[in-house]
Formats: structure tokens, C-alpha cells, sequence
């Protein structure tokens, strides 16, 4: 494993020995991690966590890492010293990978030494960001399929480098595609992988007929055919059912066809027909080419006849939201004594008012269908009372409120991580891709549209929103003492 120590930004490790020499580092802190919403995103699949902890665990400063530190004329030699024995040591809450989360949510806490919770911020980001948002892109596709075939993740030479295309095939799968084609992946995570042939196979041979035959002779069990690289109704499928017919005879099952590009409706209904009519009704099209939740919406609305999708580009970067926005705030700091003091960020910007202390998450479920009504995030030590009704609230506007009753409540922040030992065992990815699926289905349509979404509730409890509002209102009210004094 690659040490990834300092996969950080400079100013952690400034922070950091500031904090050290006003000796603050050992203070105990809590952060949350969490995502802003935006108009592309109103729900995330939760990813990245197993790698994210691991970096936790496995953090140590080298000999190499410390020279270089030394380098920088920043440190003195006890802090490097310091940082020679830092290990993790701090607790680590989190939502399962595979969760539908919502923004302002925590989806990760750390509750740990102030110079260890600010040093994980900048790698918690940049796994759990990435790998959340091509999850969540991943499952915007699969579901624009409405069920009709397979999606297969092959954004591999179009990922942003190899940890993208590496981290980003395995968050792809917790998102609902069923294989990779990227083969170091697939061996890391044990992922089913999958791929066809390129243009270059059909263009290296004299005819294509003559191509789509020595491909059927490599592989007459699993021969799937490329045909749109000189004319696909014309010649591709017309050669593609000639060696379908020589493969049949032979005793062999051909597996189907794959499009790349064209009128992707047309050509898959006229295909679909041809090889029907040929005596091939089982031989799959499977369609490819800049495709995403959109085109593929809009190919199911024409009728096209496909049976299998392979999804690249806009699928590994998200082409249409590049980043996800999650960010990492301190929201209490815990005394000697005990005594949690809680902290908020306050804004201009109402969505940029951070939720102080030390808190909880829930998700509140109808009892009469299993179905979803609202997450709720509580104080730390709050518990949600199911034997009686629960009045919800706008957390900005406090007037909108709704009463729900016959609930229960689930907890969605476990423990992963206790006194810097895992606590927690990772479910495989088939595992989390299964939570994951069932998980979505208890949300009613309308909050995972691709359309104007309803936008799910997240509220707060009422000793939370309290809480918050007094702070926000002591702060301003200090700070307007201050003015009129300076005035």
C-alpha cells in the first residue's frame, strides 16, 4: 500500500504545528463531513468510506516524509518528532457505503485530537467527494435504464488518472453497474469484468466479414461484434449474422452485437429486426458512445431495442457536475472536563451556516409501507421517541411543519472506528450494491427524478435548531457591541 501521508494541503500542517506550539493539539474536537446542495444534486450515494478509513488507520510519517518536511524550513525539529509517532487515535462515525444521503447531512464524523480531526480533512474530502459522486452518477444511470439491461462501467481512458479510473470503477459498481472494463480494478475489488473489441480489430483485416470471423474463432463462446465501423445496416449486421449462422452450426450460441455510435434508436430497432428475422432473437445489442442518464432516458422513450449499456465518459468524470461540494467542519470541541462547547460558522449565505455540536442522524420510515418520510439530525444524545407523534420542521423556514406519527427510526451514523481501532467489518461491493439498491427503493419516485425532484426533507430536532439559533443570534449580537464600540 502506497503511503499516502501526505496526500494533504500545506495548510493542515502549518494548522497543525500552529495548534502544537499554543498547545491545542491534543484538544479533542468533532467534525462533520458533509455536502451542500446544488441544482444537479438533490441525493448522493454514500462512497469512499473503506478507503477513506484505511488512509486513517495507515497514516505514518517516513523518514523521507520528514526530511521533506525539514526541507520547508517550516517545523521545528520537536514537532517533526511529534509527527514521527502521530497515529490516528480518534473515533470515526459514518453512514454505510452504499446510503442514499442527502445535503447537510453528516454523512462522516470525527470525533478526535484537534491536530489529527484537522490533518484528515483534506484526504476525507478527496476520497469520500469522489467516490460519492461517481457513485451517484452511477445510480442516476442505472436507473434512467428502468430496468432494461445492464449497465457496464468503460470510462477508464477517460478518467481524470489512474486513481480516478481505479476508485472511480468501484464506486460505479456501488452505484449499480454491473462490471468494469477496467481489469486492474476488477482484480483489486473483485469486480466482474467485462469488455468487446475496438475499431482497430475490424480495420486490420481485409473485409470485416473476415475480422468478425477470427474474432468468432478466438472466442465462439462469448462472440460479441462490432458493427458500426464501415456501415452497420448495410454491412456490419448482415456480416454479424453470416458469422452468427457459421457459429451456430457449429454448435456455439452467439452472444450478440455492440453499437457505438449513430442513431442508436434506429440502428438498435432495425438491428433487433434483422436478427430476429435471422433466427437470433437471444443475440443481445449491447450500445456504447457518450452516453448518460439523459441519452439513455431518451433511448427507453423511443422504444430502442438494447440490452446492455456501456457507459465511459460522462459516467467516470460526471461530466455534468464535476465535483460533488462535500466540505469538513469543525462543529464542537470537547473539554478536559468533559464539556462539549459547540461551534458554527456563520454566512451571508444561509446554505453555508454550518449545524453546531456533536450530532446524530436519522431516518424516519412509515410503518404502514417501509417507505421514507424525512431524516432528522439530532444532538448526540438525543433519541427520537416512536411511540408518539413528531412534529418536523423547515429548518430555515421554521412556519412549514409537518406532524407524522405510526414511524420508526433508524439511526444511520455507526461506528466505524473507536480509540483508532476498527470497530466496524466492510461489507463486499456485490454487498454494498445490493444495500444500496434496496435502500433507494424505499424512497418514492418523486425524490430521485431526473426532473425537478421533490426535495426530500432533512430537518432538525428541535433542540438542535434551538441551539443553532441562539448561537447565531449571540454571535451577531456580540459582534454588533463590538461595531457600535469601535463606531
Amino acid at each position: 500500500m502506497r503511503n499516502l501521508t501526505l496526500l494533504t494541503d500545506l495548510y493542515q500542517l502549518t494548522m497543525g504545528y500552529g495548534f502544537y506550539k499554543h498547545d491545542k493539539h491534543e484538544e479533542e474536537v468533532v467534525f462533520d463531513l458533509f455536502f451542500r446542495r446544488n441544482d444537479l444534486i438533490t441525493y448522493s450515494i454514500a462512497a469512499g468510506l473503506q478507503q477513506a478509513v484505511e488512509y486513517l488507520l495507515n497514516w505514518h510519517f517516513d523518514e523521507e516524509d520528514i526530511a521533506y518536511l525539514r526541507s520547508l524550513n517550516l517545523f521545528s525539529e520537536d514537532f517533526l518528532e511529534y509527527l514521527k509517532n502521530m497515529r490516528f487515535t480518534g473515533d470515526v462515525y459514518a453512514v454505510k457505503e452504499g446510503e442514499p444521503v442527502f445535503p447537510g447531512e453528516p454523512i462522516l464524523t470525527i470525533k478526535a485530537p484537534l491536530i489529527q480531526a484537522q490533518f484528515a480533512e483534506t484526504a476525507l474530502l478527496n476520497i469520500i467527494n469522489h467516490q460519492t459522486l461517481i457513485a451517484t452518477k452511477s445510480s442516476k444511470i442505472c436507473r434512467a435504464t428502468a430496468g432494461k439491461g445492464m449497465v457496464m462501467e468503460f470510462g477508464l481512458r477517460r478518467a481524470q488518472g489512474p486513481d480516478a479510473g481505479i476508485n472511480g470503477a468501484r464506486a460505479a459498481i456501488i452505484g449499480g453497474c454491473s462490471s468494469t472494463s477496467n481489469v486492474l480494478a476488477a482484480q483489486m475489488f473483485d469486480i466482474p469484468v467485462a469488455g468487446t473489441m475496438a475499431h482497430s480489430w475490424v480495420m486490420d483485416y481485409p473485409t470485416e466479414y473476415e475480422a468478425f470471423r477470427a474474432y468468432a474463432d478466438s472466442y465462439p463462446d462469448n462472440c460479441l461484434l462490432l458493427v458500426d465501423t464501415y456501415d452497420t445496416i448495410r454491412s456490419g449486421v448482415p456480416n454479424a449474422i453470416k458469422v452468427f449462422k457459421e457459429l451456430k452450426e457449429a454448435g456455439y450460441k452467439p452472444k450478440g452485437i455492440r453499437l457505438d455510435s449513430g442513431d442508436l434508436a434506429y440502428l438498435s430497432k432495425k438491428a433487433r429486426k434483422m436478427m430476429d428475422e435471422a433466427g437470433f432473437p437471444e443475440a443481445m445489442i449491447c450500445v456504447s458512445g457518450d452516453l448518460d442518464e439523459r441519452s439513455i432516458n431518451s433511448l427507453i422513450q423511443q422504444g430502442a431495442k438494447i440490452d446492455s449499456w456501456g457507459v465511459g465518459t460522462k459516467l467516470i468524470t460526471s461530466e455534468d457536475l464535476p465535483a460533488l461540494g462535500g466540505v469538513y467542519k469543525l462543529s464542537a470541541v470537547i473539554e478536559k472536563d468533559g464539556k462539549m462547547t459547540p461551534k458554527i460558522k456563520l454566512s451571508d449565505n444561509t446554505a453555508k451556516i454550518t449545524n453546531p455540536a456533536f450530532k446524530n442522524l436519522y431516518r424516519l420510515y412509515d410503518k404502514s409501507n417501509g417507505m421514507a418520510i424525512a431524516d432528522l439530525i439530532t444532538l448526540r444524545d438525543e433519541r427520537v421517541d416512536e411511540s408518539k407523534p413528531l412534529t418536523l420542521f423547515h429548518p430555515v423556514e421554521t412556519w412549514k411543519e409537518h406532524e407524522v406519527e405510526n414511524f420508526r427510526a433508524e439511526e444511520l451514523l455507526h461506528t466505524i472506528v473507536k480509540n483508532g481501532e476498527l470497530v466496524y467489518k466492510f461489507p463486499s461491493l456485490k454487498e454494498i450494491q445490493a444495500f444500496s439498491k434496496a435502500e433507494l427503493s424505499k424512497f418514492w419516485e418523486e425524490y430521485l427524478r431526473l426532473d425537478v425532484p421533490q426535495l426530500y426533507k432533512v430537518d432538525l430536532s428541535r433542540r438542535l435548531h434551538t441551539l443553532k439559533i441562539e448561537m447565531i443570534g449571540g454571535i451577531r449580537k456580540k459582534n454588533t457591541k463590538k461595531e457600535n464600540q469601535n463606531g
